[in-house]
């Protein structure tokens, strides 16, 4: 007993988006430490090919395949090469997505449709390409990487709000679909990330705001209760939870990881 492995997802084969860097990256490495076999996607080959390495040298299965995950095309290829590849998928997580902010005075509208598709269509098209699987096996996990914004609203997000509302939207309607068929679908809601997305954030709030970065990273802190960003490895943790049978009567929520700064 002592020797034995801790591996929950053993003979379980899992799809993740947006995998290359930060939280995807962090899911996929968790995912196949707790047994599964991981196919991953994102834009960037080289980020995909490092990846796929640290994955087979636990003993794993791994495959990558680079898409935009706002091309329906893209995604149905990425779909079957994944889901061939690896004998079929169980557990698909929706993690691609990005983030912009501006001023809704003069919010340019380009701004406005890129977060739709990024954050909203693609996890309509990648859960469309996937969901025929899992129900023809009668069984499946949809989590989808959301965010706190999907549960409240605040000043100069006001397109990826909507986006992430949407999302949050999607997971319910398809949660009460796809209950007959053994598919649970659930969303994560973090908090800020200490990512390279929330770099770029932090960025775009300096050009806004003429802050320092310090006084950015400083005001992201502080609107969690703990004082303090959320890590990627937290975010995975939570999805290997759902990603388990143990999980099976979780669907339909969307579950906050955000330092306690919404309690509901």
């Amino acid at each position: 007993m002592a020797n034995e492995v801790y591996a929950p997802l053993q003979g379980k084969r899992a799809v993740v988006t947006g995998a290359g860097r930060g939280i995807g990256r962090s899911i996929a490495l968790t995912l196949a430490r707790a047994g599964a076999d991981v196919g991953v996607t994102a834009r960037t080959a080289a980020d995909l090919d490092t990846l796929v390495h640290e994955i087979e040298a636990m003993g794993r299965r791994s495959l990558a395949v680079t898409c935009d995950v706002t091309n329906p095309e893209q995604v149905r290829h990425m779909a079957e090469t994944l889901a061939s590849g690896l004998g079929g998928c169980d557990i698909l997580v929706n993690n691609a997505g990005n983030a912009g902010s501006h001023k809704f005075l003069d919010h340019p509208d380009e701004l406005w449709h890129r977060m739709l598709a990024i954050n909203l269509t693609s996890v309509y098209y990648v859960c469309k390409a996937f969901v025929p699987r899992f129900i023809a096996q009668k069984s499946g996990r949809i989590i989808t990487i959301a965010s706190i914004a999907s549960r409240i609203g605040d000043r100069y997000i006001a397109a990826y709000t909507a986006s992430k509302h949407g999302v949050l939207g999607l997971t319910r309607a398809l949660a009460a679909e796809l209950l007959p068929y053994n598919i649970t679908v659930n969303a994560i809601c973090p908090g800020y990330v200490d990512t390279p997305m929330t770099d770029g954030n932090v960025q775009n709030m300096m050009r806004l705001t003429g802050k320092t970065e310090q006084e950015i990273r400083a005001t992201l802190a502080k609107m969690s209760p703990q004082q303090r960003l959320i890590e990627p490895d937290e975010v995975a943790g939570l999805a290997l939870y759902l990603a388990q049978d143990i999980s099976k009567g979780i669907t339909g929520q969307a579950i906050n990881l955000d330092g306690g700064a919404v309690m509901s």
